[in-house]
């Protein structure tokens, strides 16, 4: 019954616990592919982005973990051509202390990071947390029938099941962090959400508070809104308070 409810709102039971792992490291992939299978995760590897985006497409995992710093095609070419066709969780790993590439990778639709070198727990909590803001529990009372909804607000129809928004006939498909924040917004119109409030509806408690990623996102969601809306702005800056959604009076 609850495979058939999962179908019915376009939720992937068959991989809900398979990643992806694309990491040129052979050593590490292989302690991460053990680490993960040990705590009831399917994993398929990829040493490198070739086939990664069909594999997507075709298999349809509930994240990919990408190393940014691959030979040839690095991690962040990769995530360009997996946000062209796909808004599949992605976390990234990135050397401590390059904010650039946190930044870059952020800006480009990623859903989270984590520096090398780290501990294996913490790569399981992230992943777990991806999960658990992608999925509806399915124990919580109407959750399955809240994820088929659609949220209007300022002639944006924000659609949860697709995780889509569109006006016009026009629409843009939204990252998993992109589509927290829109729907947290949307959701508390002409209301200011605080970095802080945004972070816990975006990212969850489990992690402390960075500024400038939500910034980034917020940068990713107004372009994509304005380019469906003619360039009017919804999302409003309140300095030093936040963010709104600002709707017509």
């Amino acid at each position: 019954m609850l495979q058939q409810q999962n179908r019915r709102f376009g939720l992937n039971t068959q991989y809900s616990k398979t990643v992806f792992l694309v990491d040129d490291d052979a050593k590490l992939r292989r302690l991460l592919v053990k680490f993960l299978r040990d705590h009831s995760f399917m994993v398929r590897e990829f040493p490198d982005g070739g086939g990664v985006v069909e594999a997507i497409a075709a298999d349809e995992p509930a994240a990919v973990i990408l190393d940014v710093m691959m030979p040839g095609e690095d991690g962040l070419q990769i995530l360009r051509r997996i946000r062209q066709e796909s808004a599949v969780p992605v976390l990234m790993l990135t050397a401590r202390g390059e904010d650039e590439d946190r930044i870059s990778g952020l800006e480009l639709g990623a859903d989270d990071y984590l520096p090398k070198p780290f501990n294996p727990r913490e790569l399981l909590a992230r992943i777990n947390a991806v999960l658990r803001r992608a999925l509806p529990r399915v124990e919580e009372p109407g959750a399955l029938a809240a994820a088929a909804e659609t949220v209007q607000a300022g002639g944006l129809a924000l659609n949860r099941r697709r995780r889509t928004v569109s006006a016009g006939g026009k629409e843009q498909e939204l990252s998993l962090t992109e589509f927290k924040l829109l729907d947290a917004l949307m959701t508390h119109p002409g209301m200011v959400l605080s970095r802080d409030e945004l972070l816990d509806f975006a990212r969850g408690k489990d992690f402390g508070p960075f500024d400038r990623s939500i910034d980034v996102h917020i940068s990713r969601l107004r372009t994509k809104t304005e380019a469906l809306s003619a360039g009017k702005r919804c999302i409003k800056t309140v300095w030093g308070s936040g963010y709104m959604f600002e709707v017509d009076k």
